[in-house]
């Protein structure tokens, strides 16, 4: 049943998508092949799931600013993941459990039905907090109506307790939950149930002081607890981690534990956490499991720390973009992610330049000037020295084969200094280069390590140059 407050909100939303669409859609850092807010902000993917054969994406959305603020769950459809409908509005903050908020969460499918699991956030007038995990239900995957909370704060954590992700393992389900100890550290928390509105907690599955680990953040958010090829991966969002070498060199991470969770014990065992991303931009990430039997995997193209108020598309009124969708899999003992294959639809005119070989100096390579692309280079060969692609005079992706480091150079949206970040690769032998208007996904070896990024070049630079001496093939495609 819709009510008169949850009509006053939605008519607000579109009232700003309204007003400010012309500035929006003028943008030219607008992304072209990407999911993106129609105004406003988008943050973090809710929701993933694929529905009576239809892929759905609800995100966080502030319609009202290009700051954090009261959050709707906004909502695309499609039937490929790469043509996108977007749909009415699945949940606005206008309850007392959400009035301030609905936060993260995750779907499920359940005797024909599409439920979302969410955090309501609830400000009090003295500045602290509420924190309530709701559920909402729908018929059609369309109009949702909301049943309120199942699961209010437990005893040992402070109001920073949210995100839950439910899935179903035998006859069970089970939901993971990121928080905050009474002691302030992250963890992890586990709860059941028979009929997915009456949880049980289990305690906490991973956390500061677990499997050997030492301090590891104020904050754990976005939880996701997925099996691959026989492995319990727990993908985790820290926050508080310190740089260290090459590592954590964003406000807040993404990256994941591997181990064995014990369903009946309710117990996890678990090695060291990876990051999932090596860029600047990219965050809270979750994933679903397709009828494909595919595990995908969305993430926040953004993060939130002080320079994402520099952000060019501010002044036309929207900011920050989800990634492609990518499939992820466990080899040689990591996660490996590659695109979705159905991106391949995207691609015209396709060019191919076979055995390019530079010698020290400058290539910039010919027709190759773009600002929306895939590019692919392969067959790569460079057992010394250093090469780098510049994408735009903006980017660069740098290779020391002698120090065996691969980074990513872009300038800073705050201080318009050059900033990088790193990773230690033995050999390089593919670059999988996603260009669109306004960011960067590239995929190296397979995806055995990405670099995710925004980056706002001049309009009248396209360029794509080469430095180095190195013999690859690049195939290129315009993408539309």
């Amino acid at each position: 049943m819709v009510k008169e407050k949850e009509i006053l909100l939605y008519e607000q939303a579109y009232g700003e998508v309204k007003k400010h669409q012309d500035n929006v859609q003028d943008d030219y850092y607008r992304l072209n092949y990407h999911l993106m807010p129609p105004v406003g902000l988008m943050n973090d993917p809710n929701g993933l799931i694929q529905f009576n054969g239809i892929y759905h994406v609800f995100y966080q959305w502030n319609p009202f600013d290009t700051k954090h603020g009261a959050k709707f769950w906004g909502h695309f459809t499609s039937s490929d993941m790469v043509t996108w409908k977007e749909e009415p509005i699945a949940l606005a903050p206008d309850e007392w459990y959400d009035k301030n908020g609905c936060y993260s969460g995750s779907a499920v499918e359940w005797e024909g039905k599409l439920y979302l699991f969410y955090t309501g956030n609830v400000k009090r007038e003295d500045g602290t907090r509420e924190t309530h995990q709701c559920i909402a239900v729908s018929e059609d995957g369309m109009v949702f109506e909301k049943l309120g909370p199942i699961l209010h704060l437990p005893c040992g954590y402070t109001a920073h307790f949210r995100d839950p992700k439910v899935w179903k393992h035998e006859d069970k389900w089970y939901m993971v939950l990121g928080a905050q100890t009474l002691e302030e550290k992250g963890a992890a928390v586990l709860f059941t149930s028979e009929n997915l509105f009456d949880w049980e907690e289990s305690g906490r599955i991973a956390g500061t002081g677990m499997n050997e680990l030492g301090y590891f953040g104020y904050m754990w958010e976005c939880p996701d607890l997925i099996n691959l090829n026989g492995r319990d991966i727990l993908l985790i969002s820290p926050q508080g981690l310190k740089p260290s070498g090459h590592f954590y060199h964003n406000l807040f991470q993404s990256g994941y534990f591997s181990g064995k969770l014990d369903y009946k014990n309710h117990t996890y065992l678990h090695g060291d956490f990876t990051e999932l991303d090596r860029g600047f931009d990219f965050y809270a990430p979750q994933t679903f499991m397709d009828e494909k039997g595919r595990t995908i995997m969305y993430g926040w193209m953004g993060i939130t720390d002080e320079a994402e108020a520099y952000q060019p598309t501010i002044s036309h009124h929207w900011v920050h973009a989800l990634t492609l969708p990518r499939e992820l899999e466990w080899r040689n003992g990591k996660i490996y992610q590659k695109p979705v294959e159905e991106l391949r639809k995207l691609r015209k005119n396709e060019a191919v330049c076979e055995k390019v070989q530079t010698e020290e100096g400058e290539l910039q390579l010919k027709n190759v000037n773009t600002s929306s692309a895939e590019l692919l280079f392969s067959g790569i060969k460079a057992e010394s020295g250093t090469y780098s692609i510049t994408f735009r005079n903006e980017a660069s992706l740098e290779y020391d084969a002698d120090k065996k480091e691969l980074s990513l150079h872009r300038r800073s949206m705050k201080t318009n200094d050059i900033e990088t970040r790193t990773c230690s690769l033995h050999f390089i032998y593919k670059i999988h280069v996603f260009m669109d208007h306004s960011s960067l996904e590239i995929f190296v070896n397979d995806g055995e390590e990405v670099f995710t990024a925004r980056y706002f070049p001049v309009k009248e630079n396209e360029s794509i140059v080469f430095k180095g001496h190195a013999e690859f093939q690049l195939t290129k495609w315009a993408l539309c």
